[in-house]
């Protein structure tokens, strides 16, 4: 047992090229690029100009050439995985970027004290999934007393709190769904039915709850007309501003570069990855003679001068050999996903995307789900039709009353449609909705139906029913 648990022990002491490795496989293109700056900044052994001396010899050198005691000159090498990229511009993309973060990137644009600030982070931190508060703000001044060491003022929170309830998606922040429901309409253009229907919410929400039409009518002194005019803007807000945990997404215009770009040739999938600007780097030759010419040299100062080139080499060595294996870690794991939703790739049908985990890849593949799952991480591919994240291609799935296997995906559109083709006087109500999907071969839980309900932001059957 004492022998295995030092085996082990061994096996999870990292190298400093797997450390490199790893850090360099989770960036996206674009802070590779820096990183790559940043090391030929920081290490004179590389370089990014081509070697004056051998030009086409220097790219088939095996990065092997770097040997403790060895006669082969180490400057003999290059990083010339990509080629040059033809497309010399950045593309700017449709992307989606995560709920927290958008919240984040919004407090950023107001001018406020850096003390503001981490209170509006702190009760961003705070809201559920679905982006209401429900802790109120006695407890969030304990908690950040608590946890973040701030002595503040419920007045202060509730201002900051204020603040935020302005930030899209509008009804963020609220602490029920009366107050996501005003928030929303408060923030409509002024109209005869957007004032009405803020009466409602306001001064009869549990009547308009309880779908109560005519005592609506008789308390606010309005006609069926009035009612279902107002009632026509309520329906159209959103109850769960905040989405959920997977799939809150919201579209923002930003420079993005697809670290892959699929083509298509005759039904063949295959696809590049482009280099933009990273640039191409190789060991500069002076350093590396300077290491050769400092062996078995009896002179203090050369050899502490070697010393010192040789550590830098060895940092060298590295991290050109890190950004092999991330291309070929990236590239390995990119082919996989071609070929696991090779019918998908072909025209980008939802329903050909076939239920796929992390796991799946990593058999494919042979690396670890860790591996692929900082290949998936924050990269993108461009396809002829639209550009996606890698995370938009996996999801868990279902049989269908075939036998096949369907995605999350499949299941969300043909609920939609269902809702979409009900009856909006008589609207479908979860356990109906279970009877519909059935229909349509797919036997899925009622409780599914309500989850995937709420992720497709549709409310209840009785907040779809119109008038």
């Amino acid at each position: 047992m004492l022998k295995t648990g030092l085996e082990l022990k061994q096996q999870q002491k990292l190298s400093p090229l797997q450390i490199q490795t790893i850090k360099l496989i989770q960036m996206p293109i674009q802070e590779l690029e820096q990183k790559v700056r940043a090391e030929l900044e920081s290490n004179p052994v590389l370089d990014d100009e081509p070697d004056p001396e051998s030009p086409s010899e220097s790219k088939d050198v095996s990065i092997d050439a770097i040997k403790e005691d060895g006669d082969i000159p180490a400057y003999r090498l290059k990083v010339n995985n990509w080629g040059k990229d033809p497309r010399p511009e950045y593309n700017t993309f449709s992307v989606q970027e995560g709920f927290t973060q958008s919240l984040q990137r919004q407090l950023g644009f107001r001018n406020l004290t850096p003390r503001q600030e981490e209170i509006g982070t702190f009760i961003i931190g705070s809201l559920d999934d679905d982006g209401y508060l429900r802790r109120d703000i006695p407890t969030l001044v304990d908690d950040l007393a608590f946890r973040a060491g701030m002595e503040v003022s419920e007045d202060e929170v509730e201002k900051m709190l204020k603040v935020i309830q302005e930030f899209e998606p509008a009804g963020v922040g609220a602490r029920d769904l009366q107050e996501c429901l005003l928030i929303q309409l408060r923030g409509l253009k002024p109209s005869p039915e957007v004032k009405t229907a803020i009466r409602i919410v306001d001064e009869c929400f549990q009547d308009f709850s309880n779908k109560h039409f005519q005592k609506i009518c008789s308390k606010l002194d309005i006609s069926q007309d009035q009612l279902k005019a107002a009632f026509g803007k309520i329906v159209k807000l959103n109850p769960s501003p905040g989405g959920q945990v997977d799939d809150t997404y919201i579209d923002q215009s930003q420079q993005i570069i697809p670290d892959f770009i699929l083509e298509e040739h005759d039904g063949v999938l295959d696809f590049s990855m482009p280099r933009f600007n990273v640039p191409e780097i190789r060991v500069n030759k002076k350093y590396a003679d300077l290491l050769l010419d400092a062996k078995g040299s009896s002179e203090r100062a050369q050899k502490e001068a070697a010393t010192f080139v040789k550590q830098k080499l060895d940092s060298a060595k590295w991290f050109v050999e890190a950004l092999k294996q991330r291309q070929n870690t990236l590239s390995k794991t990119m082919r996989a996903i071609l070929d696991y939703q090779h019918d998908y790739f072909l025209d980008g049908d939802e329903s050909n995307l076939r239920p796929m985990v992390l796991k799946d890849i990593a058999e494919k593949t042979g690396f670890d789900i860790s591996t692929i799952s900082r290949v998936v991480n924050s990269k993108y591919i461009e396809t002829h039709f639209g550009i996606f994240p890698l995370k938009y291609f996996f999801s868990e799935g279902m049989e269908n009353s075939e036998g096949d296997e369907v995605s999350t995906r499949e299941l969300k559109k043909v609920l939609q449609e269902c809702i979409d083709a009900e009856d909006k006087r008589k609207p479908l109500t979860d356990e109906q909705l279970v009877v519909k999907m059935s229909e349509r071969g797919y036997n899925v839980a009622r409780r599914t139906i309500a989850k995937y309900r709420s992720q497709l932001g549709i409310p209840l059957a009785r907040w779809r029913k119109e008038i």
